[in-house]
């Protein structure tokens, strides 16, 4: 059984074999921005311009995509692997974030110092599936887990589309009491932007339109980002001690798709050093490969959705999951998740 290990250990080991300059912001990075901007802006232009139902659909998808690669690049930049100037990372976090209706000084106390803080504990990371106990206590997941299982994949599934929004909100509400009176007018401000932004694009451009201008692109982009996410964490154990290497999976994709991505597949690397380039990540992987070869948790993108489909998202305890229709028990990543026991032989 493996022990947990403190993020510590695993920064004091990589720090010694890493070039000084993978830990200094990368602003050329920044560029991404005014080329996702001006993609949404092209994109839009060609919606307002065509009557053609199919060349619609296909500029929507081509916001989406500027969406999603705003939502990465909002996450790069408010972790400060993009610049250090708080004034600036927090204006182009909170426009990077405006399709996903995301706050940037909520996303650093939800995300930064509470997930990060806490990965995947039971209780204090806000980002984590719920335990047996707990879910017997909670109305709609007592009728969720009453569902057959397919059925809950699917729905687990579709909420991708509007679950990473939604999730804001809610931590909206949550950490809003523990906001300092004078940091709460911004809080407040980055709430009621985005909102009313696209209230505007709404009026402006009316119903039909805004279904591809906004409204396609958004729910595309709230699945992408939910299809990554979900799988970061989602297969591994709880952890009562932060170890990035056992609660924390990298996802691969292709080159081009990790690329297209910003690099955010390459999970545990972020956990380890969240300010950390993206662009360094596949030579972080690297040594995490060759220091900690047992301990390193790495899948295929579509087999870990694929995991996330066969497997229930309720905690027994800290290593396993149940199913609670059957009493099945599915092991986490490292401690018995195995294609041989998802897909039994005959």
């Amino acid at each position: 059984m493996r022990q947990e290990q403190h993020l510590r250990e695993y920064t004091r080991t990589l720090k010694t074999q890493l070039p000084r300059h993978f830990f200094e912001p990368v602003p050329a990075r920044m560029t991404y921005l005014p080329a996702l901007l001006i993609l949404f802006g092209l994109c839009t232009w060609g919606i307002l311009a065509t009557s053609r139902l199919e060349l619609k659909l296909l500029l929507s998808l081509g916001i989406g995509y500027a969406f999603v690669g705003m939502g990465f690049l909002a996450h790069e930049i408010l972790h400060g692997a993009i610049t250090k100037n708080p004034r600036v990372r927090s204006i182009t976090g909170t426009i990077a974030f405006l399709p996903l209706m995301v706050g940037a000084r909520l996303w650093r106390r939800w995300h930064n110092v509470e997930h990060h803080g806490h990965t995947q504990h039971p209780e204090d990371d806000p980002d984590t599936m719920g335990a047996l106990e707990g879910a017997a206590q909670k109305p709609f997941l007592r009728w969720l887990f009453r569902q057959a299982p397919a059925l809950r994949s699917f729905l687990l599934f579709f909420s991708f589309t509007f679950w990473f929004t939604l999730h804001a909100q809610m931590m909206l509400r949550r950490f809003w009491p523990e906001f300092k009176p004078a940091e709460r007018p911004a809080v407040v401000f980055q709430a009621l932007l985005p909102p009313l932004l696209w209230t505007g694009v709404l009026l402006w451009v009316g119903p039909s339109e805004f279904l591809f201008i906004y409204l396609i692109p958004w729910m595309l982009a709230n699945a992408v980002a939910m299809g990554f996410i979900a799988t970061n964490h989602l297969l591994n154990p709880l952890t009562q001690t932060n170890d990035p290497l056992l609660n924390s999976l990298t996802v691969r994709n292709p080159p081009l798709v990790e690329w297209l991505t910003l690099g955010f597949g390459y999970h545990t690397e972020h956990h380890i050093f969240p300010a950390l380039s993206p662009k360094y990540a596949p030579r972080v992987a690297q040594k995490l490969r060759a220091l900690w070869p047992e301990r390193y948790n790495e899948l295929p993108h579509w087999k870990a959705l694929l995991y996330l489909w066969k497997t229930p998202r309720l905690y027994r305890d800290h290593r396993n999951l149940i199913e609670p229709t059957t009493g099945r028990v599915f092991g986490t990543i490292g401690f018995g998740l195995s294609e041989e026991k998802l897909w039994p032989k005959p």
